[in-house]
Parts: structure tokens; C-alpha cells; sequence
């Protein structure tokens, strides 16, 4: 029996489908061909364009992300490290609420809170009124925070994104061992001590995980930069592919953002080189936790509830107040954005998650090299910001549109359209490179716990590869695939700056509408569509949340 069992994988390899390998690796090089062009663009001459933005406005570009980069860094640390500590291994009132309820703000958009807040606070808002009324005061008699201002925006992005350094840093202080800790207290240390000298180092790696992916996001960020007039790489791309026409110069841009995320990325893994941390015993550091009362267990309380207050509570309320009471009252028009983006959301995360289980199962039955690398570039697309993949995208779709237009008219007579980059074509190749990575990860996590003794059993019944995946695997990775699928769905609805450089002429989103709104300062009008990309939002929040408390519970 040992022998047939060991011959089964040659026998797959021989008997698998060769067409699968050879549609993964060519699945990963479309995928990885927006990120191609973008390089190649880099090293190309500037023409007028580019040296009219090297001269003038590149500095401003780079100081202001790294300023961005620098600030958000230091607000998702500050929020999220210590609320991770306190929900992990200290008992006081809330504990268990708060565990969950601080992701809550991963399913609130940057822009989006970033108009509830202007909204609010600005100069005609209710507080600043509400202020003028009481005092007698008026405008420049008082001094106030400045929303749409570089601040402003750190502030908003900060609120937003701490959830991933709270995720991250909340799993390695769960795996801690209660042993290492306890050891310390015999040492003399306090709490407060063995939580900066042991444990905190301890959870470098997964800290420096969360502010990665945190400050890879603020890079992203489209809509609440350009709101607050913040001049960063995304805007200027935007500006210098509407503004100026110039693709190149775009792309130059494009290229000079990619090495902040290449050099974000490098950073990451260095800082985890030769860097592990064992466990001395079975106990982990939540099953022994620290009583917090009275005025310490206030302040914890308050550490976790006002970051739930403010990146959630308070925006996700006034979004409510607005939409239901002082809105506009939704129309035809509603129904069809809602529509759009829906329909446009469901087909990228068909073919997403359609092109991960090729590619994952591709490298479960040929296990070499390039099918691995494959595999691994093809997931790239996630660290890369919405305006580098949009712009990548636009370049080769509008070459290979133009060809098109010449061949049909010299050998048919006939005029015919943007047949790839005028239509939604364009986005849902753009939106499956961004979001493969999410697609992928989830079906590869599935798809790994299926035992290789299914796949040898379907094949020893006769079943071919493809009917072993469609007939054993799948069913039993459903899970997994239904969680790609809401995932990816949901992050497509919320994607802004892709969908406003490659969506078809007169074709609108919820994204698209919210930020539309906005720009033309009707924010209450913007409440509805804004409301219902949260209302989205929450289900794979939710989702992660139970699964988070499955495993550690």
C-alpha cells in the first residue's frame, strides 16, 4: 500500500493537467503585467510634464506621504498596542465586547469617515455653531482644529487603520507564554514594566506586520487626501492623468510611490530576519489575566472605548441621522448606483476567487518552482495602491484598444469603440490584480487543510484532477470560498481611486457617488451611499470577529 501511496504524486504529475500549470503561470503573468509597465516607465525620459513636476511639486509629494506615513505610524501604535494588551491579558468591565467591537472601524473607509467629520466639525458644522451661539464669538475670534489639513487627515486615517495593528499585536500576546510573564514578576517587574521590557519585544514582529500594512493603506489613500487638499502621490497621479493628460508622467509617478511600497515591504521582512520568539510553556498569557479595577479598570475601559467611539460609533450615527432625517430622499438614481456596484463587486469576486483556485490548486498538484513563484507574484497586487494598478492597467488596454480600432477599419471599413479600456472590462481586470491576494490567501488556507489522502482516494475512483477539485475540494473548502468571495466583494465596493480613473464614461458607484457628493460640499446628500458601503462593511468584520473568537476561545 506504501508503495501505490508514494507512486500517486508522479502518477498526478504525469496524468494532471499540464493545461493547469500553464494557465497559472499565465494567470500570474497578466496579473503581474500593470506592475511591469509601471517599472518600465520609471526608468523612461520625462518629457515637459514630469520636469514641471520634479521642479515644483515632487518634494511636496514625498514629504507629505512621509509625513502621513510618520504620523499614522505613531496614532495606530498609540491606539492600537494597548488596547491589544489590555483585551489580551487583563480582566475589567467590557473586555469581552471590546475584543470584537475594535475591529469595528476596518469596515469604515478612510473618506468616508474623513466627510462625517469635516461635516461635523468644520466651520459650519453644528460644534463650531453650536460654540458661536453660546459664546458670542465670531469667525476668527476663537482658535479650533483645522479638518482638512494634513492633520486632519492623519488623524482620519489613524481612526480607520489602528485595527490592523490591534489584530496583529493582539494574536502574538495571546500566543505568549503566562510562564515567561509570571518569571518576570519574580524578577521585580511590575506590570506596566514586564509589558515594555518582555512582552512588547516579544511582539515586535506582528507589531511591525500591522504598521506595515497600515502605512501601505495610508499610501493607498485617495479620497480623504484629496478632500482635505493634502498634495500626496495619489493625488498627483490623479492630477496629472486628469489634469495633464500625460499617461507617462503618470506612470513616473506611479513608479516613484512603487518603490515607497517596495522599500515599506523590504523593511517588514528585514525587521522579522533571524527574529523568533518561543513559547517556555503551555500556558499562554491569556489564561492568566490581570484584574483592573476601580480607576484602572476606568482607564482601560476608556483606551478601548474611545477609539470604537470615534472610528465607528460617532461617524456611523451621524451617517445615520443624515441619511434618514436630512437627505434627500433616494430615488431611481440610488437604485441603479447601488446596482452598479453590486453587480460590478459580485463579477470581480467570481473571477478573483475563480483565478485563486486555479492558481492554488495549480501549486497543490505541481509543487515546482515556477508554479510557486508564480503563485507568489500573482498576490502582489494587494500592496499595491488602487492609482499604480489603475494607471498600469489604462497603459496596455489602451495600446491594445487602439490596435483594434486600426484593424477593424482597414480591414472592415468600420469605427469601432474602447472595446477593453472604455468599458467595465478595465476595472475588473483592475480589481482582481489589487485583490488577489485576498482571494488567494483564503482558498490556499482551505484548500490546505484538505488532507492529500482525498486527492489519491478521488483519484483512485478514477476522478480526474479537475473533478477532484470540483467534486471534493470545493465542497469542503466551501467555507473558505464564500469568505473570499465577501471579502473581496466588499473591498471591491469600497475602492475609490481605481474605479474613478478606469470606470466607463457616465457609469457611477456608491465609491464614486459618496466622493462626488462630497467634493461638491453635499455631504448630507452623500450620507446614503456612504452609509450603505459601511452597512457592507461590517460582514466580514463580523465574520473575522467570529472566527477570531473560535479560535481563542
Amino acid at each position: 500500500m506504501s508503495s501505490i501511496t508514494s507512486r500517486l504524486p508522479a502518477a498526478q504529475e504525469r496524468r494532471g493537467l499540464p493545461w493547469l500549470k500553464i494557465s497559472a503561470i499565465s494567470v500570474a503573468l497578466l496579473l503581474a503585467l500593470p506592475v511591469a509597465i509601471i517599472s518600465i516607465n520609471v526608468f523612461l525620459g520625462g518629457g515637459e510634464v514630469w520636469t514641471h513636476l520634479y521642479n515644483t511639486l515632487l518634494w511636496d509629494y514625498i514629504s507629505n506621504s512621509l509625513l502621513l506615513m510618520i504620523g499614522v505610524t505613531l496614532g495606530t501604535l498609540v491606539i492600537g498596542v494597548p488596547a491589544a494588551w489590555l483585551t489580551s491579558v487583563c480582566d475589567f468591565p467590557g473586555r469581552r465586547v471590546f475584543s470584537w467591537a475594535l475591529l469595528l472601524p476596518l469596515a469604515m473607509p478612510a473618506y468616508i469617515i474623513a466627510y462625517t467629520y469635516t461635516g461635523l466639525l468644520d466651520f459650519a458644522g453644528p460644534v463650531q455653531t453650536f460654540i458661536r451661539d453660546v459664546t458670542g464669538l465670531g469667525y476668527g475670534d476663537y482658535w479650533f482644529f483645522e479638518m482638512r489639513s494634513l492633520g486632519g487627515a492623519l488623524v482620519m486615517l489613524s481612526l480607520v487603520l489602528y485595527p490592523y495593528v490591534y489584530l496583529m499585536s493582539r494574536a502574538a500576546f495571546l500566543e505568549q507564554s503566562a510562564n515567561t510573564l509570571e518569571v518576570s514578576r519574580t524578577l521585580g517587574y511590575s506590570a506596566p514594566a514586564a509589558f515594555l521590557r518582555l512582552a512588547l519585544p516579544m511582539a515586535r514582529p506582528a507589531i511591525v506586520a500591522g504598521v506595515t500594512l497600515a502605512m501601505m493603506e495610508t499610501l493607498a489613500d485617495y479620497g480623504t487626501v484629496q478632500y482635505f487638499g493634502v498634495t500626496t502621490f495619489t493625488t498627483g497621479i490623479m492630477r496629472t492623468f486628469y489634469g495633464f493628460g500625460d499617461l507617462a508622467a503618470a506612470s513616473q509617478l506611479a513608479g516613484i510611490l512603487l518603490l515607497f511600497v517596495a522599500v515599506l515591504i523590504f523593511t517588514e521582512r528585514y525587521s522579522r530576519r533571524r527574529i523568533s520568539y518561543h513559547a517556555s510553556g503551555l500556558r499562554k498569557a491569556s489564561d492568566r489575566t490581570l484584574k483592573l479595577t476601580g480607576i484602572k479598570g476606568c482607564l482601560a475601559f476608556a483606551m478601548c472605548f474611545l477609539p470604537i467611539l470615534g472610528g465607528f460609533i460617532l461617524p456611523a450615527g451621524v451617517l445615520s441621522y443624515w441619511a434618514i432625517f436630512k437627505a434627500e430622499s433616494v430615488g431611481w438614481d440610488f437604485v441603479i448606483l447601488s446596482w452598479n456596484s453590486f453587480y460590478l463587486a459580485a463579477l470581480a469576486a467570481l473571477i478573483a476567487v475563480s483565478l485563486a483556485l486555479v492558481l492554488a490548486y495549480a501549486a497543490r498538484l505541481h509543487n515546482t518552482r515556477s508554479v510557486n513563484t508564480a503563485v507568489t507574484s500573482a498576490g502582489l497586487g494587494y500592496a499595491l495602491p488602487g492609482t499604480i494598478i489603475a494607471i498600469g492597467v489604462i497603459v496596455p488596454l489602451a495600446w491594445l484598444d487602439h490596435r483594434l480600432i486600426d484593424f477593424a477599419k482597414a480591414v472592415f471599413g468600420v469605427k469601432i469603440g474602447l472595446f477593453f479600456s472604455g468599458t467595465i472590462a478595465a476595472l475588473l481586470f483592475a480589481y482582481t490584480v489589487r485583490f488577489m491576494a485576498v482571494s488567494l490567501g483564503s482558498v490556499q488556507s482551505g484548500l490546505g487543510k484538505v488532507k492529500p489522502s482525498m486527492d489519491m482516494a478521488g483519484r483512485s475512483l478514477g476522478c480526474s484532477p479537475s473533478q477532484v477539485l470540483k467534486r471534493i475540494h470545493i465542497p469542503l473548502m466551501k467555507s473558505s470560498v464564500l469568505t473570499a468571495l465577501l471579502i473581496v466583494f466588499v473591498d471591491v465596493l469600497k475602492e475609490l481611486p481605481a474605479t474613478l480613473i478606469l470606470r466607463p464614461f457616465n457609469f457611477n458607484t456608491l465609491a464614486v457617488r459618496a466622493f462626488e457628493l462630497a467634493s461638491d460640499e453635499r455631504l448630507i446628500d452623500a450620507a446614503p451611499a456612504s452609509l450603505m458601503i459601511v452597512l457592507v462593511g461590517l460582514l466580514p468584520v463580523i465574520l473575522l470577529s467570529r472566527s477570531i473568537s473560535a479560535t481563542h476561545h
